[in-house]
């Protein structure tokens, strides 16, 4: 589960749950500065914070929803990353069963979903995050967050996630980010975002 816990005191890396070359719509090269690089650096950025925050030993969702400045910067970054890289695999990749019940009826269709979902993440200005979460009621939300935010610090439950900071996307398509949303469908793996439900 995405809700890693600290031992020590020290949040550990998340590893990624696939080769970083089994995914053929994101680079082993993406991977290698993605989460080699740009998510080691926000776990150890993290770890140098932690230390008399009075936050060293609660799990990365609960630093990140009462984590000020640069601790939060970096305890959200770690925590949206490790759930978008544990979101994909290489199979799983129909949307079916109570997941996708609850998404025709909160958005029509599963089609009508991923568009919105898609729109939603190519026109967050700048750099953030685009998420499906559960709300209190049980209703499923798209919201656009900025920077490190997650829609833990509104009181939903997030559910999937898609990275639209450049560094996600970049090496492999450039300034298209409207095609790198729409390639992600196919490395999805729905179990796991069931299971987040």
């Amino acid at each position: 589960m995405y809700d890693i816990t600290p031992k020590n005191g020290q949040f550990e890396m998340p590893a990624l749950p696939y080769s970083a070359d089994a995914l053929n719509v994101i680079s082993a090269k993406t991977f290698e500065f993605h989460h080699g690089k740009h998510l080691k650096a926000y776990v150890d950025n993290l770890n140098k914070l932690l230390p008399g925050s009075g936050l060293e030993n609660l799990p990365i969702s609960e630093v990140v929803k009462k984590a000020t400045g640069g601790l939060f910067n970096n305890a959200g970054q770690v925590l949206n990353h490790a759930m978008y890289f544990e979101q994909f695999g290489t199979a799983n990749h129909e949307c079916k069963g109570a997941i996708a019940d609850m998404i025709v009826r909160n958005f029509g269709s599963v089609e009508a979903f991923k568009k919105e979902f898609e729109q939603k993440g190519a026109t967050l200005f700048g750099s953030g995050w685009v998420w499906l979460s559960k709300d209190a009621d049980g209703k499923l939300v798209i919201t656009q967050e900025p920077n490190a935010e997650n829609p833990v610090r509104r009181g939903l439950q997030p559910l999937l996630t898609f990275d639209v900071w450049e560094h996600a996307y970049y090496l492999d398509y450039q300034n298209r980010r409207a095609d790198y949303l729409t390639a992600l469908w196919e490395i999805v793996d729905w179990n796991v975002v069931a299971e987040r439900l």
